[in-house]
This record gives C-alpha cells, sequence and structure tokens, in this order.
C-alpha cells in the first residue's frame, strides 16, 4: 500500500484535479503496475487534467462492491479533499455498482471514472472524420448504457414509501426511457457507421483487386506511426507526440528502390488493456491490418516500457486474428537512445530495422527491408509479349518489379517479378525454357 502526492503548488490554471488508483495484484511483477499506472497519468495528461495523487492497495482480486477496500476508498476520499482533488481515476474498468458505490463514498462533486471512460474521452476530443466521430459514439454509448441506473439512483433514492405511486418511481420511470433512447442511439451509429464503412470497403477491394502490396503499421501509441509514414512517403499527416493522436486510418503511395508502389497505411495505435468495446467500435480501421500483406510493428526505442508495449500489441493483433501476418519489426526513435542501447536492441533482434522518423535514420534500410517482404512471394518469369497486348506490358510496370526490358520484331521482352495474383496472366507469354 503506497501513495505518491505532489505539492498543489505545482499547478495552476483551470485544469482538473485527478487522483489516480490502481491494484498491486499479488501474484502480477510490481513493475506491471508502475508502467500501468504511468501510462495512466501520460492519458490523464492527454485528457487534459493533471494528475495530483497516486494511490495503489494490493489484492488478491478487486472488491465487487467498491473496487478497493472500504478503509482504501476512505482515504482516496481524503485525498480528494486534501488536495481539491476534481475526478478519481481507476486504472481499470469499474462495473456500474462499483461505481456507483464509489461517487458515495468521495466527496461532493468528485467524479469517479476508469481507465476505459478515460480513452473514450480522449477519444471523442481526437476523431475528426465521419467514420472515426461514429465509431467513438458507439463505443461511448455502449459503455454508457449498463450505467444508466447509477446515474438516476438520486431519483430512486427520494421516492415515496410504500403505497399508491411507489411501484412507479420516478428515477425508474427515466431509466427506463433512458435505456431506450441509448439502445435507439445505439441502432442509429451502427447503422450509420455500416454505410461509410461499406464505402471505406469499397475502397479498400478496389486496393486489394488491384494486387498492389499493401503494408499496414501497427505499434503502441505515440511510437511514432504517422512520422514515419511521413517520413517514408513524403506526406503530411498530423503527427503530435500525444497519445492517440491520430485515430483514422490513413493510406499513402510508397515508391520501392525498383520503381514498383506499394501502399502504407497508418492506423490507430494499442495500448494495455485496451477496451473490448473500442476494438468493436473500431473495427473497420482495424480491418486494414487484417487485410495487409505485411504489418510494420512499430516500437518506440526510447520507451522504458517498450518489453510491455511489444506485448499488448502482440495481444491486441492476435485479439484481431491478425497474427499470421508477416512483419517487420521496426524500433523507431533510435536517435533519443544511447550507443548500448542501440547494440543491446541490435543484438537481441537482429532482424529489426532500427530508424528515426525524426532524423531519416534507417528510413533506407527500411524501405529494402519491405521490398524484400514484399519480393519474396513473387516469381521471376521471363516473357515475350506482343506487341498488341500493351495493357499487359502496362500492368508489368504498374504491379510487376521489371528487371530487364527489351524489343524485336516479335514483341517486348520482360524479366519480371510476378505477385501470385498475376501469376496466370503472364503464364501465357512464358518464355520455354
Amino acid at each position: 500500500m503506497s501513495f505518491a502526492d505532489m505539492s498543489q503548488e505545482s499547478f495552476t490554471g483551470d485544469a482538473e484535479r485527478a487522483v489516480l488508483v490502481g491494484i498491486d495484484y499479488k501474484d502480477a511483477p510490481e513493475s506491471l503496475l508502475e508502467s500501468s499506472l504511468a501510462e495512466l497519468a501520460r492519458l490523464t495528461d492527454t485528457a487534459g487534467a493533471v494528475v495530483v495523487a497516486t494511490v495503489s492497495q494490493r489484492l488478491d482480486a478487486p472488491n465487487p462492491r467498491t473496487f478497493v477496500g472500504s478503509g482504501k476508498a476512505e482515504e482516496i476520499a481524503d485525498l480528494c479533499r486534501s488536495f481539491a482533488a476534481d475526478v478519481v481515476i481507476f486504472d481499470e474498468e469499474l462495473t456500474p455498482s462499483q461505481q456507483s458505490n464509489l461517487e458515495k463514498a468521495m466527496p461532493r462533486d468528485v467524479k469517479v471514472i476508469d481507465r476505459t471512460a478515460l480513452i473514450l474521452d480522449i477519444f471523442a476530443l481526437h476523431a475528426t472524420t465521419k467514420e472515426g466521430r461514429l465509431q467513438v459514439r458507439l463505443a461511448q454509448n455502449q459503455y454508457l448504457l449498463p450505467r444508466l441506473r447509477g446515474m438516476w439512483a438520486h431519483l430512486a433514492s427520494n421516492r415515496m414509501g410504500g403505497g399508491v405511486g411507489s411501484r412507479f418511481g420516478e428515477g425508474e420511470s427515466q431509466l427506463e426511457v433512458d435505456r431506450r433512447m441509448v439502445r435507439k442511439r445505439i441502432t442509429s451509429i451502427r447503422r450509420e457507421l455500416e454505410q461509410v464503412s461499406r464505402m471505406r470497403q469499397t475502397q479498400r477491394s478496389a486496393r486489394y483487386a488491384s494486387g498492389v502490396f499493401k503494408v499496414a503499421e501497427a505499434g503502441y501509441t505515440n511510437a511514432g506511426k504517422s512520422s514515419l509514414l511521413n517520413r517514408l512517403s513524403g506526406s503530411d499527416v498530423l503527427s503530435y507526440d500525444k497519445l492517440f493522436a491520430t485515430l483514422d486510418s490513413t493510406t499513402r503511395k510508397l515508391a520501392l528502390p525498383e520503381g514498383r508502389e506499394v501502399t502504407l497505411t497508418d492506423t490507430v495505435g494499442f495500448i494495455q488493456k485496451l477496451p473490448t468495446t473500442l476494438v468493436e467500435a473500431f473495427k473497420s480501421t482495424l480491418d486494414e491490418i487484417r487485410g495487409a500483406d505485411l504489418i510494420l510493428h512499430v516500437v518506440d526505442a526510447s520507451s522504458d516500457e517498450r518489453d510491455a508495449q511489444m506485448r499488448a500489441v502482440e495481444d491486441t493483433l492476435e485479439q484481431i486474428g491478425a497474427q499470421g501476418i508477416s512483419r517487420i519489426l521496426v524500433f523507431n526513435k533510435i536517435d533519443l537512445v544511447e550507443p548500448s542501447v542501440r547494440a543491446a536492441l541490435s543484438a537481441r533482434f537482429p532482424s529489426a530495422v532500427l530508424v528515426s522518423a525524426e532524423t531519416g535514420e534507417g528510413a533506407d534500410s527500411l524501405i529494402e527491408a519491405i521490398a524484400r517482404a514484399a519480393s519474396a512471394s513473387e516469381k521471376v518469369m521471363e516473357v515475350l509479349v506482343p506487341y498488341s497486348r500493351g495493357d499487359v506490358v502496362s500492368i508489368a510496370h504498374e504491379r510487376c518489379s521489371v528487371l530487364a526490358e527489351s524489343y524485336d520484331e516479335r514483341g517486348t521482352a520482360l524479366t519480371v517479378r510476378v505477385p501470385s495474383d498475376l501469376t496466370a496472366l503472364f503464364e501465357g507469354y512464358a518464355l520455354s525454357d
């Protein structure tokens, strides 16, 4: 049992003051709690609040009534009074009853939220496209629905005693009205999201049908995926040093050394304890990862928590069914680490690529690694295409790697590296041994 606090003089302005709460599970390593609470502090900062105190309790399992023990709940309430806190943020998802009981134990006007609610709040701040906003609204309403009863508890407690009218309390009546409204809202958002998703799927299907090699970035939030996309493709996608700065997937063309183009897609960042409601709501965005031919697992090399972050990403990739896709491990922000750390990473992960999206170091090596992966599943063929089939030659240049090209009276002779889906097209023009 411990808590660390910071002096009130450290904070100025109108930012909300937050007390963070976590559980130190007896069968978990101590570093797990530390890294999780450190991440929760970063999430709190991203949401615009300041952390004034952090408190934890060692338990076998959460208390079913108040998540922490009753004595610890009183201690948290005292901290809220001492630091004039506005909100208490729990590091794990609270049940509706736990949240309601905790709010009763806290001083008046102190909010109690959990990690999921905090992440949803951040997502609401950063969603910019129509699809992104719909996905966030869906997750918010799915989270809200089971918690409506607690929100009307103050009305239920004011109902009259027995007798006429006691069976139809105002709180219960309003509760049912709100439940119907939220369910209708969820249905409406899902319907609208399906329409937007169908449009995205049409665009995605066109890319898939083109045979273009598809590369998707996956990684922990704030690993520098958007910055890396900008560095490799020469684009200007929004990138901030904040958690979940970008939520919507962005696809750009990437030219490989042999002149061939592939697509590179930036996707929403992952995080420890990623809420299942968000995984479901962002299904269409995560489909970009599932449909990729190659995944770049981007890791912040400068983070003290990189091992835990790598595990969280691998777990999420498995959760969305992308664990079988080929991948390249990419350690980004290598300009921020000491030479000894670079050497240790290279020794531990010999096939990984070390890059800096900020300085461009290692970018050429990463592009070469992508080119090798794109060529691995292809077949080298020698073909002779008649001049009457200029369309086949165009396809060779657009969708294959042309290794050699010459001309004679019969047509265009090509040595090409052909993707598997185009092999049948070129076999009709293959030169015999």
